[in-house]
């Protein structure tokens, strides 16, 4: 699939994302990520890897645009941090008892 990250096009596969990341050992994540495999890595871990180029030429979102039309599970900073607060009384009463809810 060709896309374009920092104003360059590159031609990604599934199979070529899957190769480059193998034996990389992922970085904390605080951001938006990528799951490859069963590790879950920085969104710009893999675009560092994978397009060979400086993370500070990109955005997170460019590598998640296209790892998520390659078919990887990506989540944003905002989907990763879940909802700030539970949204009825017993939700909230369940999350400060630690409960889960439907449990």
């Amino acid at each position: 699939m060709r896309c374009v990250i920092a104003r360059f096009p590159f031609d990604l596969t599934k199979s070529g994302v899957l190769a480059s990341m193998k034996d990389v050992k992922p970085e904390p994540v605080t951001d938006a990520s990528v799951t490859i495999g069963r590790r879950t890595y920085p969104a710009k871990q893999v675009g560092r890897i994978v397009t060979g180029q400086d993370p500070r030429d990109f955005s997170a979102s460019e590598v998640v645009r296209a790892m998520t039309r390659l078919g990887f599970t990506c989540r944003t900073a905002l989907s990763a941090a879940g909802p700030t607060e539970p949204q009825s009384p017993m939700a909230r009463a369940s999350a400060l008892l630690g409960v889960r809810s439907g449990a």
